[in-house]
């Protein structure tokens, strides 16, 4: 039996750069997002603490889903194993921006009458 995929989700929150990893990922009902599910935190040995991995913890926990918007996602990889998640800071004029957005939805388009 084939093991259940992990996905390596990079996006960007405010200033910040989220990589988290999770179980499930696909494109949401509400139009412009993406749905994240099963979030996965390496198992660490209780003496060494990454800081970066409690803070995703603190971030996500007890949350089921996350949604996250379109232009927010910088890269989803699919990766063998899951992997340490973190939090850095955007590079200030760093290279990292958002897609262009039209604010159109699929609905809208070629709807002339």
């Amino acid at each position: 039996m084939a093991s259940q995929p992990v996905y390596k989700v990079i996006f960007q929150n405010g200033n910040q750069v989220f990589e988290v990893f999770a179980r499930q990922i696909y494109q949401s009902d509400m139009w412009g997002f993406i749905e994240v599910e099963e979030f996965v935190f390496g198992e660490r040995s209780k003496i060494v603490v990454d800081p970066g991995e409690e803070k995703l913890k603190n971030e996500f926990n007890g949350v089921k889903r996350s949604y996250i918007p379109l232009q927010a996602i910088i890269r989803i990889d699919e990766v063998d194993k899951e992997g340490s998640g973190k939090v850095s800071d955007s590079p200030a004029g760093g290279n990292v921006a958002s897609f262009p957005f039209s604010g159109i939805s699929p609905g809208q388009r070629g709807s002339e009458e």
